[in-house]
């Protein structure tokens, strides 16, 4: 699972690059954030580790594999992570208000 995950970080889209670009390094919130990190058998886009807090970039290919993605969520949320989703074009197109949405969903997870 870990070499997977080093090869998906490696393969970051554009929007995933930008999110990451705003959180790394304590950059949000002074908060630690991970990229491509293995979650059971799942490698979620970013956490906020000591928050439980998942936030995942999705593509287009998403919108048919919304079912499994809902299977995802919810098995992240029965092990007590709490998952924010948002499109590439949100992110690339308004990463101010992806910043503000993180925000807001940070003040119910702290």
């Amino acid at each position: 699972m870990g070499k997977l995950a080093r090869t998906l970080r490696k393969r970051s889209t554009e929007a995933e690059k930008l999110l990451w670009s705003r959180l790394r390094g304590r950059r949000f919130e002074g908060i630690k954030f991970k990229r491509r990190v293995p979650i059971g058998s799942y490698i979620v886009d970013f956490v906020a580790l000591d928050l439980k807090l998942v936030i995942e970039v999705d593509g287009g290919q998403h919108d048919v594999r919304a079912a499994r993605d809902a299977e995802r969520t919810r098995i992240l949320e029965e092990w007590g992570y709490h998952v924010v989703r948002f499109w590439n074009n949100d992110v690339l197109g308004n990463i101010d208000g992806v910043l503000d949405a993180i925000f807001q969903e940070l003040q119910l997870v702290r």
